[in-house]
């Protein structure tokens, strides 16, 4: 196999660090990395650019020379705080309109494959008990984030239709591993401290994703010929209620799980009334995502199971802790 020049945007971020350091180490590959921080501690192997914003106007040029794909991890993602008093058009310039900038430039340049990480927000934020989710079902996003990537999904699939570059979709869950933030390294503080959570009685079922597996689905779909112009769900393959992951991720953490069964009904009240009912949605309600298409297109299946990757994140966890 001849070596290939892969760019990939979001090199800094949780998932695209993690994916730069696999990609790395393949002797088949060499990395275009474009990044606001030039150190970032990024492999000596990569060419790193300086870029501004990702928007409509930014010039990729050089970014592009001689590259043969482009993995797309660069986002604008959930904001604690919105500032703006449109956030819909903010998601809008990097999500939608720096992608296809991105994308159109692509296909000028040659680019053979364009991988766009999107998001399950895409197919909505909840599934009824028992069921799920398919990489073919109608979309139904609700937050600016959700609806910015359906948009970027939409642009790109008429791109690829008038184009010779391919385009593939891969929507994660959410994703955790070692290095994970927000709510995940959250759950991991309060069960390392053995604090009482009143969670003991859900009995949801949520679908996760392992960064390994994540990272092993993006590799077969740089090369899979099936691959192309097609949209794929990715998940570990093993769903689990919110009681159970914390159970889990307490055992990965050699920690008691601490859990109380207070009845979700009240839980929801409570959310309610302290207005967070975004929390509630993603503790209580179920979301679950069916990832055989992956299998019978592509042939692939997780490689790693739920309680290899809690273990690992546990560990890095720890070590960070303790360093």
């Amino acid at each position: 196999m001849n070596a290939e020049t892969i760019l990939v945007t979001g090199g800094s971020g949780f998932l695209g660090s993690a994916l730069v350091k696999h990609l790395a180490a393949m002797d088949s590959c060499a990395l275009v990395l474009p990044a606001r921080n030039i150190q970032a501690g990024f492999p000596p192997s990569a060419r790193v650019l300086h870029i501004q914003d990702l928007d409509a106007d930014t010039d990729w040029k050089q970014a592009l020379c001689g590259v043969d794909k482009v993995v797309h991890a660069a986002a604008r993602v959930h904001v604690m705080k919105e500032a703006s008093a449109d956030p819909l058009a903010e998601f809008r310039k990097v999500n939608v309109d720096g992608t296809l900038n991105l994308a159109r430039q692509a296909a000028a340049a040659g680019v053979k494959r364009f991988i766009f990480i999107s998001s399950i927000k895409v197919n909505g934020e909840r599934t009824e008990p028992g069921t799920a989710c398919c990489a073919d079902d109608v979309p139904a996003p609700i937050d600016p984030y959700g609806i910015t990537k359906m948009e970027a999904e939409q642009g790109l699939r008429e791109l690829a239709s008038s184009t010779s570059m391919e385009v593939v979709i891969i929507r994660p869950v959410l994703i955790y591993g070692p290095g994970v933030k927000a709510n995940f390294l959250s759950m991991m503080k309060w069960l390392s401290r053995g604090v009482p959570l009143p969670l003991g009685a859900v009995h949801n079922r949520r679908s996760l994703v392992a960064l390994d597996n994540l990272i092993d689905l993006i590799t077969v779909c740089l090369n899979h010929p099936l691959a192309a112009n097609q949209t794929f769900l990715v998940s570990d393959g093993q769903d689990v209620s919110t009681t159970d992951l914390l159970r889990k991720t307490s055992e990965a953490l050699c920690r008691p799980a601490r859990l109380i069964p207070l009845p979700v009904w009240i839980m929801r009240g409570l959310a309610l009334l302290l207005g967070r009912q975004a929390l509630a949605q993603r503790l209580f309600d179920s979301l679950q995502v069916d990832i055989s298409k992956n299998k019978q297109l592509l042939g692939w299946s997780p490689p790693v199971s739920l309680e290899q990757s809690l273990r690992t994140t546990a560990r890095h966890f720890s070590e960070s802790k303790n360093s």
